[in-house]
């Protein structure tokens, strides 16, 4: 992965449309939405396909990136409050990030555009399909039914100060994608995939202009992507600081379990589910303050 700046790209052919808002690297150790944006890009300038609208890709956390850790001082995927976006001088590195990447968004004005769409790019600790996060606010839900993939509702009105909840309340209409464990391959290409995907829904790219395609669409749409369903979060296993918590080896994400199991150990006692359904986000690395979620498909 070469350096990235704050704008990964930006593309447009002049034709007035809807702008897509694509961020990637808000955990610095998730490079692969960041490598993602840049073979896009790359391949845009390359075939220079008509779209209707624009596309502006954003790194995350620079520094984060840069040192491949998770966070500097906070978690930039938590510092999104209305507090602390009103405070006059950052407190944090993370805070100093979310001030340049909202500057950066105020650069596409909602009255230059038809509609503004959003696509966070993450990847989990654990191995797991590729799954759309989404927040039940604006039209997100009816957005993320667009694209062939599991989708989890919820978790944004569990956690406060993710990027997600601000750019909803903002007025964007999206939902954060989630391509797979840190390190995989695959997750590179279902990043790729998605925000092809999402260029063809928000600014009706003919993906059969493009010299790649169908192979950086269907490596995510056919071979990597599980067939659509839809999952809601029953239960959130918080920790505070200072936790001392392990997971039970070899749990990935979606993994069927049943009440009574034992999931992990904090603080030396066990931890039996009290749900039948399946386990969302275990926690495999070292910072965290969420051990593990409980879905169920609705």
């Amino acid at each position: 992965m070469k350096e990235p700046s704050r704008i990964i790209g930006e593309y447009g052919t002049g034709a007035q449309g809807d702008l897509l808002f694509v961020t990637a690297g808000i955990h610095g150790n998730e490079p692969s939405g960041v490598i993602a944006l840049q073979n896009v890009f790359r391949t845009l300038a390359t075939d220079n396909p008509t779209v209707h609208g624009k596309v502006v890709g954003i790194s995350g956390n620079l520094a984060a990136l840069e040192k491949d850790v998770r966070y500097i001082e906070e978690d930039l995927n938590r510092v999104w409050t209305n507090e602390k976006i009103a405070q006059n001088i950052p407190q944090t590195h993370e805070q100093k990030e979310m001030r340049q990447i909202i500057s950066t968004l105020e650069n596409y004005p909602a009255q230059h555009f038809g509609k503004r769409y959003f696509l966070d790019c993450h990847t989990t600790s654990s191995k797991s399909l590729p799954y759309i996060s989404v927040q039940e606010v604006n039209d997100n839900d009816s957005w993320a039914h667009k694209f062939p993939t599991y989708i989890v509702r919820g978790f944004s009105d569990l956690i406060q100060g993710d990027i997600d909840h601000y750019l909803s309340r903002t007025g964007l209409t999206g939902f954060v994608f989630e391509g797979g464990q840190h390190t995989s391959r695959s997750a590179i290409e279902n990043h790729e995939g998605m925000i092809w995907l999402a260029l063809k829904e928000a600014l009706h790219l003919d993906l059969e202009a493009l010299s790649c395609y169908p192979q950086c669409v269907e490596h995510f749409s056919t071979h990597n992507a599980p067939g659509q369903k839809t999952f809601e979060i029953v239960y959130r296993h918080g920790l505070d600081q200072g936790d001392v918590f392990e997971m039970v080896p070899g749990f990935q994400n979606f993994d069927p379990v049943h009440k009574g199991q034992l999931l992990a150990h904090q603080n030396g006692r066990p931890i039996y589910s009290e749900h039948q359904g399946h386990i969302f986000l275990p926690l495999y690395q070292a910072k965290g303050n969420d051990g593990f979620f409980i879905i169920k498909e609705v």
